[in-house]
Formats: C-alpha cells, sequence, structure tokens
C-alpha cells in the first residue's frame, strides 16, 4: 500500500542524523525535516479523525484544516525528531491496518466538506496520499544539503 510506502520514505529521509540536524532549517524560513515529520503525523490524525467520522456516521460535516496555528501541531514539536517519527509511523501502520480491513461499501462512506462535492473515504486517502507525496519531496530537498542521502 502506497501509504505504508510513503511512510518508509519519510523515515530514509531522516535516517542517519541527530536531532539538531534535524530541527535545522535549511531553506530560510521553510520547515525543518523535524517539523515536517510533525506535519505529516498531525495531519494524518486529521485525516483518521475524519475518516472514523465517515465511518461511524452519516455524511458528517468535515471541517477545513488549517495547520498554522494548529496548537497540538505546535505540542509535537517539543518531541525529539526520534519520538514524532516513531509516532508518526506507529499510527501509520494502524491506519493502514483498518483500511486493509475496510469494504467496498465503507470506501464510499461520505462526508460533507465545504470544498469538495464528492468526498468520501476513498478521496480522502487520496488526498491524504498527494498532500503528503508533496512534503516528501520537500523532505528530499531539505535533506540534500545535510549529506548523501541513503538508500
Amino acid at each position: 500500500m502506497r501509504l505504508r510506502d510513503q511512510a518508509n520514505e519519510v523515515a530514509r529521509l531522516v535516517s542517519g542524523l541527530d536531532e539538531d540536524v534535524l530541527a535545522r532549517r535549511t531553506v530560510p524560513g521553510k520547515w525543518s525535516l523535524k517539523e515536517l515529520v510533525a506535519h505529516l503525523w498531525r495531519v494524518q490524525e486529521v485525516f483518521e479523525g475524519r475518516i472514523e467520522a465517515m465511518l461511524t456516521h452519516s455524511d458528517p460535516p468535515i471541517g477545513r484544516y488549517e495547520p498554522d496555528g494548529d496548537p497540538e501541531f505546535e505540542e509535537k514539536l517539543k518531541s525529539t525528531a526520534c519520538e514524532l517519527l516513531e509516532g508518526f509511523r506507529t499510527e501509520r501502520e494502524q491506519l493502514t491496518t483498518l483500511l486493509d480491513s475496510l469494504s467496498t461499501g465503507d470506501w464510499h462512506r461520505a462526508g460533507a466538506h465545504p470544498d469538495f462535492p464528492h468526498y468520501d473515504v476513498h478521496f480522502q486517502i487520496e488526498y491524504m496520499i498527494w498532500h503528503e507525496a508533496h512534503h516528501i519531496y520537500q523532505m528530499l530537498q531539505r535533506r540534500s544539503p545535510l549529506g548523501k542521502i541513503p538508500h
């Protein structure tokens, strides 16, 4: 499953670097590798909550997520990069296990999102994959000044 592969890519891109290096902003004014891991974990939590709502309620309202000023994101940044990665990967495995168990009907359970008229579990996962892929590309860009990228 692509979500598992992407979690492995996140781990690969931060491997071999210590806390100070992971927290360094290699592109001025842009998130560090540590901040990107925290963001991916936080967004994953938000998206998991949406999926849970769609699986347990009929057409629940789905609000927009704004990362700026999110106190839970700020709280995550108090953790070490290692703790962030571990939490992200643990919850990713739980999410992918849940997704593996869904029926066809579950994948099409809908929610009411203000920006997307055809919003369901499948759309949420598709959106999550592409959002995360964008940030993995950013991680590659942030990682490249720090030395050879691991295989």
